[in-house]
């Protein structure tokens, strides 16, 4: 399994050599060695200058000993775990990781978010090598498509373009995306948003490519009686023909089971319908500059944070979950939510 240059010192000592592979688009080209080093326990920090790149030289070295280290794992005497990945069977990790930066970033911890910095490279240059002994591209295609992107949507850092304010910098990258589109023979301005995002955030990127063309609620006020409509569709179908009966919020009374949809069919519509209803949130965040997934990702975190305090509180009384009421866990819920 590819992991950590930390995570494999005990295989890696001072006397070892490691063999080290590089591919290319038709196979393995040239073999080097690369040798152990202090820098692979605990790598130094570098000198920090805003708006400067790092040393050429130890970026270079650094990097490729990274891709050396993969290589190495994808070479024939490697890792046998490594070895038999795919892009596909990798596609998961690559999820996992990222969404493990961004829990780092909200942590606001530099080791973390470095650490998982780390790990996300790793999904990249790992990507790249199975590409490569595929013989489909290596991770110097990769980087010089992506530098050559970079240079293209700037126009009015590395052109004479003029871009003064972000909205200009927005507007000449949109527009050179829709010319890069255009080449790449797309038929929808929807094209190109990834299916694997999560729905609610391409919720928000699909409404967002529809309202550039013009197909947007004129006042976003509007979009509060299309929940209601949508919320009512919902409800028709989860009560069809009688009235809804609305019960006050609150945590007194016993518990009423929830009943079960047992017809396929009035599932599917009743799916199709909640499924209506986060659209149009997503929709209605963004036309609030919202983003509707780190939205959700807060809400979620907050209620983690106010429910492990029912936990503590309920421990601090020398009791379990089991043996305290929903009215007991609510005050302790609120308590919390005072507390924040």
């Amino acid at each position: 399994m590819a992991i950590g240059l930390r995570d494999r010192k005990e295989s890696v000592t001072r006397s070892d050599n490691v063999n080290s592979f590089f591919a290319g688009r038709h196979g393995r080209v040239s073999a080097e060695r690369i040798r152990y080093s202090p820098s692979m326990d605990t790598p130094p920090v570098s000198s920090i200058v805003p708006g400067t790149p790092p040393a050429s030289e130890p970026l270079r070295d650094s990097f490729q000993q990274l891709c050396d280290v993969i290589a190495r794992l994808r070479s024939p005497t490697g890792c046998p775990w490594d070895r038999v990945q795919t892009l596909a069977t990798i596609k998961p990790f690559t999820l996992e990781e990222t969404y493990e930066l961004l829990e780092a970033i909200d942590s606001n911890d530099n080791d973390a978010i470095c650490e998982e910095l780390g790990d996300v490279l790793l999904q990249v240059v790992l990507d790249a090598q199975i590409a490569a002994d595929e013989g489909r591209f290596t991770i110097i295609d990769v980087i010089a498509r992506l530098t050559r992107k970079m240079v293209e949507r700037h126009p009015h850092v590395f052109g004479d373009a003029q871009a003064n304010t972000p909205e200009e910098v927005k507007q000449n990258w949109e527009r050179i995306k829709a010319q890069e589109k255009e080449k790449r023979h797309r038929t929808s301005i929807l094209d190109g948003i990834p299916i694997d995002l999560p729905a609610l955030a391409r919720a928000a990127r699909l409404s967002k490519k529809a309202a550039r063309v013009g197909y947007d609620f004129p006042h976003r006020n509007m979009l509060f009686d299309k929940l209601n409509e949508e919320v009512r569709e919902l409800t028709d179908e989860l009560f069809p023909g009688q009235p809804v009966e609305i019960i006050p919020a609150g945590v007194e009374g016993d518990p009423v089971p929830d009943e079960p949809i047992d017809d396929p069919e009035r599932f599917k519509r009743v799916e199709a319908e909640i499924g209506d209803v986060l659209f149009v949130i997503a929709n209605l965040a963004r036309r609030w500059n919202v983003n509707p997934e780190e939205a959700l990702r807060n809400s979620n975190a907050k209620f983690v944070r106010r429910f492990r305090a029912i936990e503590a509180a309920v421990q601090a009384a020398g009791k379990t979950l089991d043996e305290v009421s929903l009215l007991e866990m609510e005050e302790y819920y609120q308590a919390a939510k005072k507390r924040e």
